[in-house]
């Protein structure tokens, strides 16, 4: 039965992590990690209903078991911890330097942003900052939306004003990178938050991280951005993980693809990918002409490509994450595990 082998190898490797806890915080950690509601043994017996009927049962009992031991263990460490800490010798050694306070740790959204910008510099994009309030002109106008082109619908708006914008998405940041490098070609990544009035659902929130990638040249093709986003997965997901481009629409982009990964349950069907196996992390295809001039190249001598990727959306499939409500939560307990 591969899952009870699979079990009683969870057990053996968490009674032996347990061995090697010295302190309250590193017992919370281990607790954290094998016993919480989305630890390592809840993840495993998520996987009962997945066996035959007549190997349930025997897989549920030896579930419990692995349940009952770890947590005894896990009592009977801390109440080690405690007996320990009440023999101690309390006297204070004022020769002995100070301990820092913990301060904290990285957001989970943070960590993957530096780890996406790390991959795509190896691959020679560089990052290009750009504003978060944007005019209506750079958000829609520059990018082939003009005033009341249906495709606005696309992108649920807070205005500030007549003019001034929230930004819905990274894609302005291409008009402003192509002036500035115009007329010597370009990579670049631009990352940064976005902001839509839309209903927060577990695949959609309000503010969110993108990165928009756009690189302008000769010789670029979409096998250019097929190649750039297998690299991509690679690295972020593992060799395990494969992508798929399905054709779509997009104003900037000419022709347009939406970008799969395959999901975390790896193809059995989850909330978060509609039972699909595949989940959208990213939208693009090659620059429209149009966009091109607006950033001062000749669609005739140069082509582009230029993508948009949810940060949240992107890491969720790697963490097995099924809402992304979590990320902005607060919930200390969520993100402590990523800390």
């Amino acid at each position: 039965m591969v899952l009870a082998e699979d079990l009683d190898e969870l057990r053996r490797s968490a009674l032996a992590a347990l061995e090697a806890v010295g302190s309250e915080r590193e017992l919370e950690e281990w607790r954290v990690r094998y016993l919480a509601r989305r630890g390592e043994l809840a993840r495993a017996m998520s996987r009962l209903g997945e066996l035959p009927a007549e190997e349930r049962r025997a897989a549920g009992q030896a579930a419990n078991r692995a349940k009952d031991e770890l947590q005894q263990a896990y009592e009977g460490a801390a109440e080690s911890l405690r007996r320990r800490a009440a023999g101690a010798d309390h006297q204070v050694d004022v020769t002995l330097p100070g301990v820092p306070p913990v301060t904290g740790g990285l957001h989970l959204t943070r960590q993957a942003l530096y780890e996406s910008v790390r991959i795509f510099a190896h691959m020679g994009f560089t990052v290009f900052e750009t504003n978060e309030v944007e005019t209506d002109e750079l958000n829609f106008g520059l990018l082939n939306i003009p005033p009341d082109h249906p495709a606005r619908d696309m992108w649920d708006t807070l205005y500030i004003d007549d003019e001034l914008l929230l930004r819905t998405h990274t894609s302005p940041g291409q008009i402003r990178a192509m002036r500035a490098y115009c007329p010597e070609p370009l990579r670049v990544i631009l990352p940064g938050k976005c902001h839509r009035y839309e209903a927060v659902s577990a695949r959609a929130e309000s503010m969110f991280y993108q990165i928009e990638g756009l690189a302008v040249g000769h010789g670029i093709t979409l096998a250019s951005l097929k190649g750039v986003f297998e690299a991509y997965a690679q690295q972020m997901f593992g060799p395990e993980r494969r992508i798929r481009f399905r054709g779509s629409y997009f104003p900037f982009t000419e022709p347009s693809v939406e970008i799969d990964i395959t999901c975390h349950c790896m193809g059995r069907g989850c909330a978060l990918c509609k039972g699909t196996g595949w989940l959208e992390i990213s939208g693009g295809g090659m620059v429209h002409p149009v966009v091109l001039e607006n950033g001062g190249y000749d669609p005739s001598d140069v082509t582009g490509f230029a993508f948009g990727m949810g940060i949240e959306r992107t890491i969720m499939p790697r963490h097995g994450i099924d809402d992304i409500r979590y990320f902005y939560g607060n919930d200390l307990r969520f993100l402590r595990q990523f800390a």
